[in-house]
């Protein structure tokens, strides 16, 4: 099989897809288990993701990877914050991790 293209998704976009097609045809095994898996730990509204991410989209060293990892795993203090970049090039400044925390912190 041949990747053709990669993209980034949120949660809330997967359990929506998901959500879609269940109702069309029978979801195999592994897609009701993400099903279920999403609807449970899916905190944030479609609305409230989106605008999660233009925010984070201003702050300009975070890449597609990044902000949806956020949008995912909603870090809510430096330590959270700091796993999600554990195996990343890039480096954040004190300013930006307390304005990625708080727009976090706004959205949940």
């Amino acid at each position: 099989m041949e990747v053709k293209n990669e993209k980034f998704v949120t949660w809330s976009e997967a359990k929506k897809t998901l959500e879609k097609k269940s109702k069309e045809k029978e979801l195999g095994y592994e897609q009701k288990n993400a099903l279920e898996h999403l609807r449970k730990f899916s905190k944030l509204t479609d609305k409230s993701t989106n605008d999660m991410i233009e925010e984070l989209k201003k702050i300009e060293k975070l890449k597609d990877r990044h902000i949806v990892s956020m949008v995912n795993m909603l870090p809510q203090d430096a330590d959270e914050l700091k796993m999600l970049f554990a195996n990343e090039v890039v480096t954040l400044s004190d300013d930006d991790k307390k304005k990625i925390l708080s727009i976090v912190k706004k959205f949940t």
